[in-house]
């Protein structure tokens, strides 16, 4: 052919060339580029060493579950269970050398295994039960999660510490996770295009029928595919705990959902055959530099998540429209050589698509960044979730105070998600803040975080919950201990000393739900004739309160009061309750939020906890600009808790 036929470019040229044509051959690479270069425009803290270190290691878990997923859509199948068998297998791990005494080389062992077997029974469902690989590993993600809360009991579990060095760094740069990172991609990329079984994946995934007839085992192929998944996923998870220094129950969750957008990102199809490791990677890293970037151009966290989807639909748009391009070029023929019209409308319509990427990131920051660049003083807010009126308000204090005292003030949403906290701390520091406001998800995972904060020597004030094994400048916060006390109190002087009672719990795991609930067990010890009759989980969240308050209701009709840890629970049990609420089931609930308050007006609920999240968040803000001006502050800074009733609610409203 004469395309065969040109000379070879050399030197710059010939380099130039093969750079253009790897960008123009690879949608996710050309994407990539177009991020950094946005954000390195956008940012002069982007570029930094230690930022795209950070970049690395934030992508490191997410990169990893992606390999196994992969092989799961290389052959048309799917797997939503990875980061539920991730913290299933953390657990197992961390509990198996804690708790249960084995040697830790045994219990890493026992952890990996754990993956193996739960990607082993989803693809002996599939192979073998005919299962469509969306139930099937929709069903072990609820099974597997249930498993690391039951073994868990809801608590984070310490991680041992020679298996933690996999969250540290080589010579106090090099993070250990981004070299996990490459070795897994290495075997991800060997399995694939070396090996029996991968050549299977393609084939099982291009047409399963004529993959069956060629003499293909498909169904032990198959059971092979989910237990890779399961393994990498198990890798994945003691790489997160490493990180985090304790096995989360609640740890990644959501992952699976990045995991699968970072392969289909990376080039590979949802109707299966397609795929490679290198693309996952790279949609890995998209991912990751989304994220980082924008905590650092301080863009709203509830606009970070419109950004993040419009940008990866504009990635796997300029991946699709490379494709067709690619297939009229051929159909073609000769209009596809150098040169050609066709070559040069294919280029020019993949770089008006990268444009409109980088139009649509430098827009979003644009119109959505929070904070002004001319102030002098930075500060950083990490919240542990904006999903809860509560926080909300911490975050409306805070920013009040913020504009007041004329500083730039980032908040971030960790989506109570430690992992994520531990980035959006880690961007905070590379960023060079002047100081931290961090609420955490859990006092012992942001450990870490703080502590590298520490090293840079960057204050670090904690907010509503304590934060262990690091230094803090100081803990402003409520006593959930003796606000759980205080609702005890309440509720047993309501019922006169005497009756069966229902506890809706927080989510699992949290220090909020933890305290409140030994401070409220405390309390009642008091009332011996007080019995609770049942104890549920309902997340914090009004919904789950309502169905949770709504089914208990059914085994005990006449149950006499009921607490529940946030307001936003006790709403929803309120609402399942109907007329009883008020009357013959006094209801308590805990933080005094604006709905819960007008509930306390309403007689429907009978008493809040408050803890005044507004002024919280107003104290924490006074108290790191202080810390960012070097001058001392207490230890500890508590605001009062009170309990609202229908008598003293016009107070707090």
């Amino acid at each position: 052919m004469a395309t065969d036929t040109h000379p070879s470019k050399t030197g710059a040229g010939g380099a130039g060339h093969t750079l253009r044509r790897l960008l123009l051959d690879n949608g996710a690479l050309s994407a990539l580029v177009v991020l950094l270069v946005a954000m390195s425009l956008l940012s002069g803290d982007f570029l930094t060493t230690q930022n795209l270190l950070n970049v690395g290691v934030q992508a490191a878990v997410t990169a990893i579950l992606a390999f196994g997923v992969t092989f799961v859509i290389v052959s048309a199948g799917i797997d939503l269970s990875v980061g539920s068998v991730a913290a299933l297998s953390a657990t197992v791990l961390a509990w198996s050398a804690t708790s249960a005494g084995v040697p830790v080389w045994l219990a890493v062992i026992i952890a990996v295994a754990t993956g193996i077997a739960c990607g082993f029974v989803s693809g002996a469902l599939v192979a073998y039960g005919k299962l469509p690989s969306f139930i099937a590993t929709l069903a072990m993600l609820s099974v597997a999660r249930g498993l690391s809360l039951v073994i868990s009991q809801g608590r984070p579990i310490p991680f041992p510490d020679s298996v933690s060095v996999l969250g540290d760094t080589l010579g106090g740069w090099l993070p250990v996770p981004v070299l996990v990172m490459i070795a897994m991609g290495l075997i991800a990329a060997l399995i694939l295009a070396r090996t029996y079984i991968g050549r299977s994946m393609y084939a099982i995934g291009g047409n399963e029928e004529a993959a069956r007839l060629s003499g293909l085992r498909v169904k032990k192929q198959k059971l092979a595919i989910y237990a890779l998944s399961g393994l990498f996923a198990a890798v994945a998870g003691i790489v997160l705990a490493s990180r985090l220094v304790s096995a989360q129950p609640q740890a990644a969750q959501g992952y699976e959902l990045d995991a699968i957008a970072a392969v289909v990102i990376g080039g590979a199809s949802l109707a299966g055959g397609v795929g490679k490791a290198s693309g996952t990677l790279i949609g890995a890293l998209i991912l990751a530099v989304l994220r980082n970037g924008l905590n650092l151009l301080s863009v709203s966290a509830f606009w970070q998540q419109v950004v993040i989807g419009v940008v990866i639909a504009l990635a796997v748009l300029l991946d699709t429209l490379r494709r067709k391009a690619g297939s009229g070029a051929s159909a073609g023929g000769a209009s596809a050589a150098p040169g050609s019209p066709g070559k040069g409308r294919r280029s020019a319509m993949q770089l008006g698509v990268a444009v409109v990427v980088l139009a649509a990131v430098i827009a979003a920051v644009t119109f959505f960044k929070s904070g002004s660049s001319g102030t002098t003083t930075k500060v950083g807010m990490s919240l542990s979730t904006l999903n809860n009126p509560f926080f909300v308000q911490m975050k409306e204090g805070a920013q009040q105070e913020a504009e007041k005292a004329g500083i730039d003030l980032t908040v971030t949403d960790a989506q109570n998600d430690a992992s994520q906290q531990a980035n959006q701390l880690e961007n905070f520091t590379s960023s060079g803040v002047d100081s931290v406001i961090v609420n955490p998800v859990d006092s012992d995972a942001v450990g870490p975080g703080v502590r590298n904060a520490n090293e840079a020597d960057i204050p670090v004030v904690a907010a509503d919950r304590g934060v262990n094994k690091a230094k803090t400048a100081t803990l402003v916060a409520s006593d959930n201990v003796a606000g759980g006390k205080l609702a005890a109190k309440t509720l047993a002087d309501r019922l006169g000393g005497k009756g069966s009672i229902i506890v809706l719990q927080g989510t699992a795991g949290t220090s909020a739900s933890r305290e409140r609930g030994a401070g409220f067990a405390a309390g009642l010890k008091a009332y011996p004739d007080i019995k609770v009759v049942a104890t549920q989980p309902a997340d914090f969240d009004r919904t789950k309160g309502l169905d949770v308050m709504t089914n208990l209701l059914q085994s005990h009709p006449g149950v006499n009061g009921v607490f529940a840890e946030n307001d936003e629970m006790a709403l929803g049990a309120v609402k399942a309750l109907g007329s009883k609420a008020g009357k013959s089931v006094p209801v308590v609930g805990f933080d005094g939020t604006p709905d819960g308050l007008k509930a306390v007006e309403a007689g429907t609920l009978y008493a809040s906890v408050a803890q005044q999240p507004g002024e919280l968040g107003k104290i924490a803000v006074q108290n790191a600009i202080k810390a960012a001006d070097g001058e001392k502050i207490a230890g500890m800074v508590k605001v009062p808790v009170k309990v609202v009733t229908r008598q003293n609610v016009a107070d707090f409203s």
